[in-house]
């Protein structure tokens, strides 16, 4: 039987994988820095850099905001919490989902969740991230589909389908992914690209995690830590 407390999650330092990767030279080579360096600058009206970043966040336009900040998969809570906010906006307020932006933004450790089942096999995802399907590492993503909760629209498939939009932190992207090509002795830039165009459809890559929490709230959502 599946429970919330049977996924477990653990807490790396991401300050050590950094790191780790400097001390092997991984830093330079991951695409990030190229990113960085490539990346539009704003004119002297301060028109935003990224077009996309600003479009995506222009989406959120509903009667009630609020962003979810996931830094780690926290048992699924991610893809949980946000049905309730709807449920029980919906319920208290005769709203319906379409009518509330609510916004979920997977840095750091949590990823892994907006990914598609072929990566999570392909780059063993769950034992890279220590996340758990019973008591073996998850080798699909188990939170892209409904949880078996009594409680109807989890999961980000069925989140993103109502609406609720999903930021991915393109730091957390290039460093995880980058060193995961180390340790499997494959190109970093190759794998990342490739964790980019395995993301679920509809997840937007954001510059960062933390830029999109602050940005999200600057656009009227209120916060929620979710991870």
């Amino acid at each position: 039987m599946f429970s919330i407390e049977q996924i477990k999650t653990h807490r790396r330092g991401f300050i050590g994988t950094l790191a780790a990767a400097a001390a092997t030279g991984l830093a330079s080579l991951t695409p990030l820095r190229a990113e960085a360096e490539a990346a539009p600058r704003r004119d002297s009206l301060g028109t935003a850099a990224n077009p996309a970043f600003e479009a995506w966040l222009n989406r959120i336009t509903g009667k009630h905001k609020m962003v979810f900040d996931a830094p780690e998969v926290n048992g699924g809570m991610p893809v949980v919490w946000p049905r309730v906010w709807l449920n029980t906006n919906n319920d208290n307020y005769g709203m319906t989902d379409a009518q509330n932006s609510g916004v979920v933004i997977l840095r750091h450790a949590s990823i892994p969740l907006a990914m598609v089942d072929a990566l999570w096999a392909k780059y063993n995802l769950g034992q890279v991230f220590d996340l758990k399907d019973g008591d073996a590492p998850a080798t699909r993503n188990i939170f892209a589909k409904p949880l078996p909760l009594p409680l109807p629209g989890t999961g980000v498939e069925q989140l993103l389908a109502k609406g609720v939009m999903f930021g991915v932190c393109n730091v957390a992207l290039t460093i995880y992914s980058g060193a995961v090509a180390q340790k499997m002795g494959l190109d970093a830039a190759t794998v990342k690209a490739d964790w980019v165009a395995g993301l679920i459809p509809g997840c937007q890559v954001v510059p960062s995690g933390v830029l999109a929490v602050s940005r999200t709230q600057e656009h009227g959502c209120a916060y929620c830590f979710a991870g």
